[in-house]
């Protein structure tokens, strides 16, 4: 199994780059942030660009693989995105993994630039058109897409991905429509489960949706990523609360499963020394098999 961890756009650089030379240093395989305009509760307070902050980590890094978890469409357009990317992943030298999903029905992204909130179809719709252009985009010399959300004319793509035959897509999907996406067009599935006022009810859900992914037809070979911290429980709240986490999404057949570096207060609240001990006691043990 593969951990990875989200350092959230919140801090200001020189605290930032400490938070994502330090996931390098304690072996994580992958660290993320957030693709937003704001965030939930966080949308008062400071919050930076995905984009930027993973370039300024990939300088300050080696070794780990770094991307979006996950990037929206919901206030983007494939065409610049798609130039963005691979920048990122030039820059990073090939560590690029592009996590994306479809946003929240109701979420800031859209309103904060005028938009109503979107209907379930309507966002699922405006995600399928956003990977395929962007699968296109990043994969072929010259795209042209006419849709109902996003066309591209001509648009160019020199000098390409570093990884061929572009960057890996790790795409979020809950529901059968969105499967279908992450089966054609991603290299790994991620989900948050679903729902749950109990850490039983939604590993029930997260056991769920891990049996209807692995019915999608295609979705063999996919590597599987579980978003711990969509649980009800903080899943650095305790070394054990980890440790268990862990060993459930191993035994449902995640093949990564991710974390967030604990906060002062909040969201995701927790201490450093909790994910220390996880780094030494508990990583190891799953890597040894």
């Amino acid at each position: 199994m593969r951990f990875g961890i989200v350092i959230l756009p919140e801090y200001r650089w020189p605290l930032a780059e400490q938070r994502w030379r330090a996931a390098e240093s304690y072996g994580f395989d992958h660290a993320w942030t957030y693709d937003h305009v704001g965030w939930r509760s966080l949308v008062d307070g400071p919050w930076f660009d995905a984009v930027p902050t993973l370039t300024a980590a990939a300088m300050v890094t080696r070794r780990i693989r770094l991307g979006t978890l996950v990037a929206s469409p919901n206030f983007r357009h494939p065409v610049p995105f798609a130039r963005s990317l691979l920048a990122l992943d030039d820059i990073s030298g090939g560590r690029l993994t592009f996590g994306v999903g479809a946003g929240g029905t109701g979420g800031y992204d859209n309103v904060v630039l005028g938009g109503e909130p979107l209907t379930p179809r309507s966002r699922v719709d405006r995600f399928g058109e956003f990977v395929e252009q962007l699968d296109s985009l990043l994969t072929n010399e010259r795209t042209s897409i006419a849709g109902d959300y996003y066309t591209s004319v001509d648009a160019r793509s020199a000098p390409g991905c570093a990884q061929r035959p572009r960057v890996p897509f790790v795409v979020a999907a809950n529901g059968p429509r969105s499967m279908r996406v992450a089966v054609r067009f991603g290299q790994g599935w991620v989900t948050t489960g679903r729902g749950g006022d109990t850490l039983d009810e939604w590993w029930a859900a997260v056991g769920d949706l891990a049996k209807r992914f692995a019915e999608t037809p295609g979705s063999d070979g996919l590597d599987r990523y579980l978003s711990l911290d969509a649980a009800p429980v903080y899943s650095l709240s305790s070394v054990e609360a980890f440790h268990d986490f862990a060993g459930r999404a191993e035994e449902l057949g995640f093949t990564d499963v991710v974390t967030h570096w604990p906060r002062d207060e909040g969201v995701y609240a927790g201490r450093m020394s909790t994910l220390e001990s996880v780094v030494t006691d508990v990583l190891p043990r799953f890597r040894a098999g």
